[in-house]
């Protein structure tokens, strides 16, 4: 026995080694690869598509990124650097140059210098937002003008990077900004709505705003679900979920209240903030969801079905059915909503000078009511779950 266990232990330390040295071997062929690229990469001519281009191209990259530097030993460095660490890297020496580039390829980031000639960093940030709102600018800056690159968040920069920087800085700091990017694509959310007939759970959770088939919308972003005998099930809808974020707590209606419609029926809370919903139709409450109270992580998959609020025993469900939306006419009342959604955070953002990657009024976002100051969150609680 004790024969077999050290068998075991012996195999198992040798799996560990062969798989570490098979890894170092990996990742030095990598190594090798890349390097043999950055060396190629500069005996090819890209001047026909800008003067100064410089280009190095790596297969499966972390990330695309274009730089612009009018100095080209710190243009030379972030080649290296970057793509000894698996990024694809374009860099050139002016502004006008890097929108040129943009309007013909991909890129994931810009790393722009923030004092160059003709074109400053300021001037690249707002074009490349302007342009292509979907690629992260990043500032290159000295110590000096840290003041002036912070300003430029004001136009859409992600970030800045100091210069002079060491190797592991680059490296951290653009690791770190890469994670930064694919958090917000992965918020992202797509002014979409359909119908699905699918269960909820599968059709709910992706970024774009869904209603469950046979279910009615209210004005203020509540949902009913009627059975034949006039009892509704009432929740939060997925506009709701989806732009307030995560909940914390649920405050449930008290079992037997009369409720009217238009009436504060639920709340949900976020910290310290609240959004209370009103009841989308009239009646006695009936039954509460007290196992929603124990798993509000379910809530981020769908508020719909099983994640409902309470039930009421509807009194004049035949009136007010009316007021509620259902079908093509629940996809219209999201689609305007959602419209005025962006058009209020255009505003909001012109009065919150927002320094994070949620500053573009085009885009909408998991959770993008957490980023707003007290003011705004009720601005937009009131404009849009109040009615």
């Amino acid at each position: 026995m004790a024969l077999f266990i050290l068998a075991v232990i012996i195999f198992i330390i040798a799996d560990i080694l062969i798989r570490m040295i098979a890894k170092r071997l990996h990742e030095k062929k990598l190594k090798q690869e890349r390097e043999q690229v950055l060396q190629e990469s500069l005996k090819l001519d890209f001047s026909r598509e800008a003067k100064t281009l410089k280009r190095a191209e790596v297969p499966n990259p972390k990330a695309k990124i274009l730089c612009v530097d009018d100095e080209e030993v710190i243009l030379s460095s972030f080649r290296k650097i970057l793509v000894l660490d698996g990024y694809s890297v374009d860099t050139v020496e002016t502004g006008q140059e890097a929108l040129g580039l943009i309007q013909t390829h991909h890129y994931d980031f810009v790393f722009t210098d923030l004092k160059m000639p003709e074109m400053d960093g300021v001037e690249v940030t707002k074009a490349v937002k302007h342009m292509r709102p979907d690629i992260d600018v990043i500032i290159i800056t000295g110590y000096a003008s840290v003041e002036t690159a912070v300003e430029t968040m004001r136009y859409g920069a992600m970030d800045y990077v100091q210069k002079p920087f060491t190797e592991d800085e680059l490296l951290a700091f653009t690791k770190k900004a890469l994670i930064k990017r694919q958090d917000k694509i992965q918020k992202q959310l797509k002014p979409k709505v359909h119908i699905t007939h699918l269960p909820s759970e599968e059709d709910t959770a992706g970024g774009e705003f869904a209603i469950p088939g046979g279910v009615f919308i209210s004005n203020s972003h509540t949902w009913v679900s009627l059975n034949q005998e006039g009892m509704a099930k009432i929740g939060m809808d997925d506009f709701a979920k989806k732009l307030i974020g995560k909940v914390e707590a649920v405050d449930l209606p008290n079992l037997g209240m009369q409720v009217k419609a238009r009436q504060p029926l639920f709340t949900i809370r976020q910290g310290n903030r609240k959004v209370t919903f009103n009841s989308p139709v009239s009646g006695i409450v009936k039954s509460i969801n007290t196992l929603l109270k124990e798993n509000l992580e379910a809530l981020d998959i769908t508020p719909y079905e099983n994640n409902w609020i309470c039930m009421i025993d509807t009194d004049n469900i035949d009136n007010e059915i009316k007021e509620l939306h259902i079908g093509k006419s629940a996809v219209a009342f999201y689609q305007k909503d959602i419209d005025h959604f962006k058009s209020v955070m255009k505003d909001i953002i012109k009065t919150e000078k927002r320094e994070d990657e949620y500053v573009n009024e085009s885009q909408l976002y998991i959770g993008q009511l957490e980023k707003l100051n007290d003011i705004n969150w009720e601005k937009v609680i009131s404009e849009f779950f109040r009615r």
